[in-house]
């Protein structure tokens, strides 16, 4: 079975009579290393097919579905079809011209990427695998076909007619497509490069890769225009295979395929969550411009980067973005409702008040068409309730969930919390996202080794319960993590500014090293030696006044590990591991704590210590276990 994409029970909506079945044959009739795209965007000038249909050995086909009829057909020609219609005789392209456009446009895009072109023979310099164009009539049999005189402006064999979408025997619609092929080549395509393919056809799938992106700004992409002279050559380029980063077939299909209603997905650190997350955001702007998206997050850190994120989307007059208390702030503000009063339980008090005003109409309802939560592990059952109350008639939510990143809730409320209790309904459509993107192997495996025994996997037959997922590695290599040994807290800041100078110096920039800290007293030491070294240092914990985060500002990022979730750096600095597990805390809490903190490192892990704690002893035999084993 064919892997179609979005899924057909998300397509049948917007699908015309023709398109469900000719989706359902390709879904039930080509076997399972085939994938097929409907209605999806493809490259910069967003061509929409029908049909996309990839097979590693095949190639690329494109196919246009009608849903016209004999009688409807007025005039025709190689170029152009007149139809009949209510609104009197329309003038439409010829599908198979259509069809032609769009896979030659596709050709061109692909073959700006030099590991996509083949490099010697008869076919140099073409595209490494085969792609062709077709056209399906699917209300005009072959019969008729034959007796009008479609045949002399659509080629024959280039027609799937309406008896032949649901064949006898599957091997003939494999057979009418491949037909559709000018040519054959003996050779399939890699795996690596079927990523390429799918990474210049839909940048939308693309995971974001800082290093790609500095690449490309150097070098950017040679796509002629489709619409004019379409023999013009591609100059083909050196794209890094190692910086080629996508959506993996299950990230895409579900991405493309959230529905209406209520939506859970749990998934790793890493996984591309927030990049789910953006891709909604695009859909339901497109789909209910008339009223704001809410999305909410608990970091103010977080809520910068997505924010940055939504700015470079061009959704900011759509989508509003806030931490989940700048929003309670937000509410009370718009709603004239006094804020409470400053004191030691101000956060509950502001969150008691925000409640009550919902609960009231005081803070109406129908506020947003859709809300989209990220790292909702970090929210109180009790928040989900206030939010639910403030969505319209749509009611869609998404929230995104990794119950190994709960930082500040009690494993209690871990072990009792259900969706439904506070009232997300999710129940059957939840979706688990394992396969871990940001960190190369060596970084991912240290990370797991050492906090897996707080965080067993759990496993549920309900769906509506928080999991604990185990994270697979996307299998990108990198350096080995470092552990330092210094002679005091002092000499690891001064180790710190010493390999930012290095790293910098080798080009990396300011803003691409984190350094992650768990006592303040850390925080005060490193910012105070960093500006005495004048190496430029943004500090995100100061003080209280201070919490923003500019993630294009050109400097070292320095914050509490708490506030480094949903962020990610080329570099990770985590000094004093000597001090850890800190003891106002449970080691198993601390473990997750350092487990988040790790994982925000794309390229290189560099942790330090002076003195001797229980999470040394634990990280020293591991490091030597993975460098030997890599």
């Amino acid at each position: 079975m064919a892997k179609l994409i979005p899924t057909l029970n998300s397509s049948l909506s917007i699908m015309t009579g023709g398109e469900k079945r000719m989706a359902q044959s390709l879904e039930d009739n080509l076997e399972d290393d085939y994938t097929v795209w409907y209605d999806v965007s493809v490259g910069p000038k967003q061509m929409r097919p029908d049909f996309i249909i990839l097979h590693p050995h095949r190639g690329i086909l494109v196919l246009e579905v009608k849903d016209w009829k004999l009688t409807t057909i007025q005039t025709a020609n190689r170029k152009s079809f007149e139809l009949l219609t209510e609104d009197g005789i329309m003038s439409v392209t010829n599908p198979i011209e259509q069809a032609r456009k769009y896979v030659l446009a596709i050709n061109q895009v692909l073959c700006s990427d030099r590991d996509l072109v083949q490099p010697v023979g008869k076919y140099q310099g073409q595209l490494i695998c085969p792609y062709g164009y077709g056209a399906v009539l699917a209300n005009i049999t072959r019969k008729a076909f034959e007796r009008s005189d479609l045949g002399d402006v659509l080629s024959e064999h280039l027609i799937i007619c309406q008896d032949e979408i649901k064949p006898t025997e599957a091997i003939e619609l494999q057979e009418r497509l491949w037909n559709m092929f000018p040519y054959t080549f003996s050779k399939s395509i890699a795996p690596q490069q079927v990523d390429r393919i799918r990474w210049l056809m839909f940048p939308e799938c693309r995971l974001p890769s800082k290093q790609l992106l500095l690449f490309l700004k150097e070098h950017p992409l040679v796509v002629p225009d489709p619409d004019g002279d379409l023999d013009l050559p591609v100059t083909p380029l050196e794209i890094p295979t190692d910086l080629i980063q996508i959506f993996d077939l299950k990230q895409e299909t579900l991405a493309r395929s959230l529905g209406d209603g209520h939506r859970v997905i749990h998934g790793v650190a890493g996984s591309g969550k927030t990049m789910v997350l953006l891709y909604r955001c695009n859909y339901l702007a497109a789909l209910n411009p008339d009223k704001p998206i809410l999305v909410l997050c608990f970091n103010v850190s977080l809520a910068a980067r997505l924010k940055e994120a939504i700015l470079s989307q061009n959704l900011n007059g759509t989508v509003n973005v806030q931490h989940f208390h700048d929003w309670c702030k937000y509410q009370l503000k718009s709603h004239n409702i006094r804020l409470p009063q400053f004191s030691d339980n101000y956060i509950a008090d502001l969150e008691n008040t925000v409640r009550e005003a919902i609960a009231s109409g005081r803070i109406p309802g129908k506020q947003y068409s859709s809300i989209l939560i990220d790292e909702g592990h970090d929210f109180e059952p009790e928040w989900f309730k206030m939010l639910t109350g403030t969505l319209d008639e749509r009611d869609s939510l998404l929230l995104l969930y990794d119950d190994a990143q709960n930082l500040y809730g009690h494993q209690q409320k871990r072990q009792k919390f259900s969706f439904k209790s506070v009232g997300i309904k999710a129940q059957g459509r939840t979706s688990v996202l394992k396969t871990n993107y940001r960190n190369t192997v060596e970084v991912l495996n240290l990370a797991y080794e050492f906090a897996k025994d707080v965080m067993q996997p759990s496993e549920s037959d309900d769906d509506d319960a928080p999991v604990l997922v185990q994270p697979l590695s996307a299998g990108r290599h990198g350096q080995p993590a470092q552990l330092l040994s210094c002679r005091s807290f002092d000499d690891e800041v001064k180790q710190a500014i010493s390999i930012g100078q290095k790293l910098h110096s080798e080009g990396v920039p300011w803003n691409e090293i984190g350094i992650l800290y768990r006592v303040k007293f850390m925080g005060e030491a490193i910012y105070a030696q960093f500006q005495a070294a004048n190496v430029p240092i943004e500090w995100l914990n100061k003080d209280a006044a201070s919490r923003s985060y500019q993630p294009k500002l050109d400097s070292i990022k320095l914050m509490t590990m708490h506030s480094c979730k949903g962020l990610e750096f080329t570099t990770v600095i985590i000094p004093g591991l000597g001090y850890l597990p800190n003891q106002y805390s449970t080691p198993a809490d601390e473990a997750r704590l350092l487990y988040v903190a790790m994982t925000r490192s794309t390229d290189r892990l560099i942790l330090s210590y002076h003195q001797e704690s229980g999470f040394v002893k634990l990280l020293q035999p591991l490091i030597v276990d993975i460098c030997c084993n890599n």
